[in-house]
């Protein structure tokens, strides 16, 4: 398939040569072209440049983009959109005073996804999920990772890594896995969190690796759930199957699992927003990305990530959904974006970059995805006709997605 797209307004995140990450003040810059075309080409990123300059290219299909903005397809980092079921009486609940931690002490939260997911068949697990994933698309994802966790047992946490598996079968996207058995500790093993640590570590990961069903490995480091030294223990152990850590962190509270993520060369710590000055200083000068998950925030109603005090000190910043039946019913990255933007006190350009080449880098896809760059994966957002890409997080509650590209497929 070749695909031409011409007249385009502006074409933005456009790169020669991509950094795998952008960093403090770089997370401003957002180079662009203007009145310009796109080539892509089996799949990839062929060429591009202003419309003056355009050569005579023999495509299969033009599209023209006029009045539009084209950019990269959003790179989710964080995702938990393998789920069975809803859970709507716990919002319902929290609307009537009860809080996040009161419901998962009465048996809400985690261990409710995973009595449901514990009982329904790996082919309607892929039905339910494969919806979500259509949706996704349709609202500019074009790279998503997918976590377990709501599984909790042997084969209901490999149930869900292999419905992640299939989906990446079925459609274009590119999907990175993590494995999460420590997201919660079943109600079995209520009084004895070792045990539960024991069976991740002893029969979990080796069926986890032998079916290579993981790209990376991720822990629940928080108060109630899994402590530093649990952090610790199970990555050490996950180091052995050639997992990479991603952790939960400072959703809460701030417990020291940065500094446990940064010694263990974790690719991201996600969540982070509760953060202390401690925790700015040993993410400085290592490989780990920060990740926020704004909507998160904005659906419990709890602190947003500091984005602007991790830029302002030099950090990079990925942003993502989080998208899960508890805590964030939702994988609209255009609402992430603007919600940082609102809330975060983010730039458009901050936002843009945190929500493609750094959400790419939180996934381990920086040489494909999360720029305009010649041989990267030919997956593109074309917006209608807007005035500016500062529009798109402006007008949040608008869905200003023309159409979407994604490795090289009109979805």
């Amino acid at each position: 398939m070749k695909i031409l797209l011409e007249n385009i307004k502006e074409l933005i995140q456009v790169r020669e040569i991509a950094p795998n990450k952008v960093s403090g003040v770089e997370m401003n810059e957002l180079p662009s072209i203007k009145n310009a075309w796109l080539f892509l080409e089996n799949g990839i990123i062929s060429d591009f440049g202003k419309m003056k300059d355009l050569k005579d290219i023999q495509a299969s299909e033009t599209i023209d983009c006029t009045g539009k903005i084209v950019l990269p397809t959003w790179c989710d980092s964080h995702t938990h959109i393998v789920y069975a079921g809803n859970r709507e009486q716990e919002f319902v609940d929290r609307i009537n005073g009860h809080s996040y931690q009161e419901i998962a002490d009465n048996g809400g939260g985690i261990l409710n996804s995973a009595k449901k997911l514990q009982a329904i068949s790996q082919e309607d697990l892929l039905v339910q999920s494969a919806t979500r994933l259509q949706e996704v698309m349709q609202l500019g994802t074009g790279a998503i990772e997918i976590k377990s966790g709501y599984g909790l047992t042997t084969e209901a946490e490999l149930k869900m890594l292999r419905v992640a598996k299939q989906l990446e079968e079925i459609f274009p996207i590119t999907v990175k896995t993590t494995f999460l058995g420590a997201h919660a500790v079943p109600s079995e093993y209520k009084d004895n969190k070792q045990g539960y640590i024991d069976l991740i570590c002893t029969e979990m990961l080796p069926k986890v690796a032998e079916e290579n069903l993981a790209d990376y490995v991720d822990i629940f480091c928080e108060k109630g759930y899994f402590t530093v030294e649990d952090t610790h223990q199970l990555l050490s152990e996950a180091k052995k199957y050639n997992l990479i850590p991603k952790i939960h962190v400072n959703q809460f509270n701030a417990i020291g699992g940065i500094a446990a993520g940064v010694e263990h060369h974790a690719l991201s710590v996600d969540h982070l927003e509760v953060l202390n000055p401690e925790d700015i200083e040993v993410l400085k000068g290592s490989v780990t990305m920060p990740v926020a998950l704004p909507s998160c925030s904005y659906f419990l109603s709890i602190p947003y990530t500091p984005g602007r005090e991790l830029i302002d000190a030099g950090l990079p910043l990925a942003l993502a959904t989080d998208f899960n039946p508890g805590s964030t019913p939702s994988g609209n990255m255009n609402f992430v974006v603007a919600t940082a933007c609102i809330k975060m006190k983010l730039t458009p350009e901050e936002a843009i970059n945190a929500a493609t080449i750094n959400g790419a880098y939180a996934m381990g896809i920086s040489d494909t995805h999360g720029s305009i760059t010649k041989g990267k994966s030919a997956s593109v957002i074309i917006t209608k006709k807007i005035p500016s890409y500062g529009y798109l997080p402006y007008a949040f509650g608008s869905n200003l997605i023309d159409s979407v590209i994604i490795n090289g497929e009109l979805i």
